[in-house]
């Protein structure tokens, strides 16, 4: 009977622990099957408003055949702690930060070697396509127009609402031509950001996917459309002719728009209170005047 009940419990046992291995095994085989997924959504996310694969040098490289210019070691090297190898004195790092003006890559969120021997297949697998779904964006060689400036410093400052309903640059940027207390000052002034990002083309596709810390979450689910960044490019490019604003004169402006306020709610305030003074003081005189009291 012992035996009986010992060889039983072996079973229940041997068959939790399969169908838990099994329940493992799918977990794992999931994950992984996540990942390889994603990987395309994540280079759209965080890598393509700095590079194409077959379209061209943008603020970065052109990924295509990558593989076949530097070797698989050093280019996950590179990915995973891109601050690391520049510092080291690395030759080619040193190159690519040349190449791009001096703009050192940023270590992308989430990064983690597995993800980037995936960003390593997911190019390999695109640079053979005759053409990448990452080419980047298409974009117009035709001169920009006095109205596509117009509609572009619209966008700039919101009177143009964005299709996407996404947040406008004044909010957080400034440029050369906003008068009073200018725009915003959580980000950079954008007089000259047609000139930083190297033109037309690199800078159309860093709108297209914002990279940096602060715009990607911002625009992620309100993407900026084609048109709209066809006119933010041509108010850039006109914008890239001037000088920025100098910060200075916006705080002075600022303090004197602080002191005129004050001085008319001194006035404002004053005024108040000279007519609730009558109001009390005028009915007592005149009634003490009437009994012949005064």
């Amino acid at each position: 009977m012992c035996y009986s009940v010992v060889a039983n419990c072996l079973k229940v046992n041997r068959r939790q622990l399969l169908t838990a291995g099994a329940v493992v095994a799918t977990c794992l085989a999931a994950g992984q099957s996540a990942i390889a997924q994603e990987t395309p959504d994540y280079f759209r996310q965080n890598c393509i408003s700095c590079h194409t694969i077959g379209g061209g040098r943008l603020v970065g490289p052109d990924l295509k055949n990558v593989t076949q210019r530097k070797d698989r070691s050093w280019l996950v090297n590179f990915v995973t702690n891109p601050k690391g190898v520049l510092d080291s004195g690395d030759p080619y790092a040193q190159e690519l930060f040349e190449k791009a003006n001096r703009v050192p890559m940023p270590l992308a969120p989430g990064m983690t070697r597995e993800r980037a021997e995936k960003l390593l297949d997911l190019i390999e697998e695109e640079s053979k396509l005759e053409e990448s779904q990452f080419k980047g964006l298409q974009i117009s060689n035709e001169p920009f127009t006095a109205d596509d400036v117009t509609r572009g410093r619209n966008i700039f400052l919101g009177l143009t609402p964005l299709e996407n309903r996404g947040t406008s640059c004044i909010s957080c940027h400034s440029t050369y031509d906003l008068k009073a207390l200018g725009g915003g000052l959580l980000g950079p002034d954008l007089t000259d950001v047609y000139n930083r990002l190297k033109g037309r083309a690199s800078l159309s596709n860093w709108l297209n996917a914002p990279g940096t810390e602060t715009m990607r979450p911002t625009f992620t689910g309100h993407p900026l459309k084609p048109e709209e960044i066809h006119s933010l490019v041509a108010y850039f490019e006109s914008a890239s002719k001037h000088q920025p604003a100098d910060p200075a004169t916006n705080r002075v402006m600022f303090l004197l728009l602080g002191l005129t306020g004050a001085t008319v709610l001194m006035f404002a305030f004053d005024a108040v209170w000279k007519w609730r003074f009558r109001g009390v003081r005028e009915p007592l005189v005149t009634s003490g005047k009437a009994k012949g009291e005064i």
